[in-house]
């Protein structure tokens, strides 16, 4: 490498550089950017409301958000092609990285719109990221009543996932003191030879290639003919957004009274709101189930809170053909179950470890194609947002709601985000808006499932 240090050969040098770097993008970051395009934005957001003393001075408190995100590494990340190996990307950071210019003022009218604040989500959730750009952006949003304001944040899915996005994020808000984590426990390993250093290596290799190879199978095997769904739909650019909040002290009676987790709970309220739904617009829903790709965070160790994409995933048959409440939550408690005792490393919703295994070239060149098979494997995502139960706020604000938004794969028309805060169950709902024009009944549709477990 001498002849590259003395600047011989500068297309070396570059390849060098962009091999030594360690800021390589994983497979499954890349299958996120690889399937984006103009109907399949791969973004996830979040609506977050505040409730400040007195009224805000919204340009002031732009500023201030800018300054903190200058301080958010993350944020100033640009993924480019990198030289080798072939297909892989690499995150840069952006030479003109300008914070404000991701930051956006806007005031809601209740003159027009029943939820002026879901209705602008609508329309700001729809439009994709620039790619060439860090992958973030920022809408501060005024004019909701009591003088409470919104942050709705998007973050590209190839930056993070779920469980990363509010390591992130968590920098735009005022100093938090979160409960540290308990660090696993050092194990002192005595000296060990070369060849056994090797033979480890080879095993690790050998095993894990077993696992890749035991999933591949499993999602083979689970894959499902056309037609799938009654959720199934074109792709379109169009959204809606809804926002449902539950209780947790009503989650924690049902608990109380029938078991399972919280997790199972909302699964189960989620399988009766389908099926009501789907009632009243005249489809059948007796005798079916609708397929849901449960993501997990397989995020083992405190120093990947801030890394990509670190996930497996459980495949949930909700059981919407089911017309009594209780037995809908027993069979997903009986499902969920197991799931976990395969654990999130088998089966064929592990195929985001299989995606993070895969060559970044067969994803670049496929991406598109393959993102198209999603209903072939599942109906809809659930996902959880995990959140830390202690007082948030931004510039003295309290944050009052939060409420997670997941992208929408390929040909599927609705996705939920749930996330716990402070006693409150907030559900995100993002739908096609050419395929679910009436997201307010699938809402009202969720509050009275949860009612039908609480009576």
């Amino acid at each position: 490498m001498w002849l590259v240090q003395y600047g011989q050969f500068p297309l070396l040098a570059s390849v060098e550089r962009s091999w030594m770097s360690g800021t390589q993008l994983s497979g499954l970051d890349v299958a996120f950017l690889s399937m984006e395009g103009e109907n399949t934005p791969m973004h996830m957001g979040a609506v977050v409301t505040f409730r400040p003393r007195k009224p805000i001075d919204p340009p002031k408190l732009a500023v201030l958000l800018a300054e903190r995100a200058a301080r958010i590494p993350q944020f100033r990340r640009l993924a480019t092609p990198a030289f080798f190996p072939p297909g892989a990307m690499n995150w840069s950071d952006d030479p003109d990285f300008t914070p404000l210019q991701h930051i956006h003022l806007h005031r809601v009218s209740n003159l027009y719109e029943p939820d002026p604040l879901a209705a602008y989500a609508s329309r700001w959730i729809a439009e994709p990221l620039d790619t060439s750009k860090p992958l973030w952006d920022l809408h501060l949003v005024t004019g909701l009543p009591d003088n409470d304001f919104a942050l709705l944040l998007k973050l590209h899915h190839a930056l993070t996932d779920g469980a990363g996005a509010f390591a992130i994020a968590s920098g735009l808000l005022d100093d938090l003191t979160v409960p540290a984590r308990r660090k696993p426990a050092v194990v002192e390993t005595s000296d060990r030879s070369t060849l056994d250093t090797v033979l480890d290596t080879i095993g690790s290799t050998l095993s894990q290639a077993s696992e890749t190879a035991s999933i591949a199978r499993s999602v083979v095997r689970a894959t499902r003919p056309y037609p799938i769904s009654p959720i199934t739909a074109p792709s379109s650019k169009e959204r809606r957004v809804g926002f449902v909040r539950l209780e947790m002290t009503d989650v924690r009676r049902i608990r109380k009274e029938h078991g399972g987790t919280a997790n199972d709970v909302i699964l189960a309220v989620l399988a009766g709101a389908l099926r009501g739904w789907l009632v009243n617009r005249g489809q059948r829903a007796d005798g079916r189930s609708l397929r849901a790709l449960i993501p997990v965070s397989v995020r083992a160790r405190e120093a990947e809170q801030v890394g990509g994409n670190k996930l497996s995933g459980y495949l949930c048959e909700l059981p919407i053909g089911e017309d009594d409440p209780f037995e809908r939550l027993r069979i997903v408690r009986r499902a969920m179950a197991r799931n976990k005792a395969s654990g999130p490393s088998k089966g064929a919703g592990a195929f985001p470890l299989l995606a993070g295994r895969v060559p970044t070239m067969l994803h670049r060149l496929t991406g598109k194609v393959t993102g198209q098979a999603a209903p072939l494997l599942f109906d809809t995502v659930v996902t959880n947002v995990p959140l830390p139960n202690v007082r948030m706020s931004l510039d003295g604000a309290q944050l009052t709601e939060m409420y997670p938004l997941v992208p929408l794969a390929p040909r599927q028309a609705l996705g939920f985000a749930v996330s716990l805060y402070r006693g409150g169950i907030h559900i995100g709902l993002q739908a096609n808006g050419a395929a679910v024009p009436d997201i307010g009944g699938l809402a009202d549709a969720v509050s009275k499932s949860a009612a039908q477990l609480l009576a």
